[in-house]
């Protein structure tokens, strides 16, 4: 594990300063159109900022955060693939199992973009080749089971073969945070807890997975309950700090 020991901002203002082209390209239609009076429908791009400025706190005061995070994917073994298709609650058992505990939603935050608020956890850019990200989105043909289901029948292991983009644990040594920890941007998705949410809604999604997504330290998707298990869904986990 790494020790993630710091001042913590819990609201924090990223600004962009360049967007992918597709993005403004739509961007730039949407706006013709409302111009117009016509509806602009759906945004059908992900959007994907290419630069930021500087961070800029907007909190009154940080927060003290101490605590210990696997520096790797579960099963945290340098080399091998990280789990895919694990329901929250299966993560947290998992977690607990090892006497460990699911990271909170502030506490992923802090790890991924250190005191310097950087929206990825390598830094103010993007780059596509320090982590598993940006890779073409493959269509699932159905919904997956979880893991423990999934590998024990044939149908399923033939689609995972086919939409599975994941890359060994540990094989980018340049997508690392400010604290050691790698791979919170990108390869797999990760669940966290959110405190005070009741269930079946304490759970929340990180980081971004190897397909075209935000895969940023901020953004969290809470649209999936605690039984929800994507292809690309992983996890880690935490504990305090000694």
């Amino acid at each position: 594990m790494v020790l993630v020991d710091g001042s913590y901002c819990p609201k924090v203002l990223h600004r962009c300063l360049k967007h992918a082209a597709d993005y403004e390209a739509e961007q730039r239609k949407r706006k013709r159109k409302r111009a117009r009076g016509e509806d602009p429908g759906p945004r059908r791009t992900v959007e994907i900022c290419l630069k930021y400025a500087e961070a800029e706190c907007l909190s009154k005061k940080r927060e003290p955060l101490r605590f210990c995070m696997d520096r790797y994917e579960w099963p945290g073994k340098k080399g091998e693939l990280p789990l895919l298709l694990v329901t929250w609650k299966q993560a947290k058992a998992l977690c607990e199992e090892a006497g460990k505990r699911l990271c909170t939603a502030d506490e992923f935050n802090f790890a991924c973009e250190g005191e310097d608020l950087l929206p990825y956890s390598y830094g103010l850019e993007r780059d596509p080749e320090r982590c598993n990200q940006d890779k073409p989105y493959v269509t699932p043909e159905k919904p997956l089971p979880p893991y423990d289901h999934c590998f024990e029948r044939k149908w399923c292991k033939q689609a995972i073969a086919k939409l599975d983009q994941r890359e060994p644990i540990g094989s980018r040594p340049k997508c690392t945070s400010p604290f050691g920890a790698y791979h919170l941007n990108g390869n797999v998705n990760e669940w966290v807890e959110r405190p005070g949410k009741t269930s079946p809604w304490r759970s929340g999604l990180k980081g971004g997975w190897w397909g075209p997504a935000r895969s940023r330290c901020r953004p969290m998707v809470i649209a999936h309950d605690e039984n929800y298990s994507g292809y690309e869904v992983g996890f880690r986990c935490c504990r305090d700090a000694p």
